[in-house]
């Protein structure tokens, strides 16, 4: 399982939070604009970076620039 040895792997780039304003999902707690993220794997769809918990989470990839 790939996924488990995200946190300890080498961060690919590092994000900014644009905006947490999400129409279905809450990440308003999990993410705030403005701050930086090291991202540790991409999608096509989606960006996989340390969040406020200090847990690796999927998120859009419209909520970074």
């Amino acid at each position: 399982m790939l996924h488990n040895t995200w946190k300890d792997a080498k961060t690919i780039k590092t994000v900014k939070c644009v905006h947490t304003d999400a129409k279905k999902y809450l990440v308003s707690n999990v993410l705030t604009a403005g701050k930086t993220y090291e991202v540790k794997n991409e999608t096509d769809e989606f960006i996989f970076v340390i969040d406020n918990t200090g847990n690796i989470g999927g998120f859009y990839k419209e909520y970074f620039e």
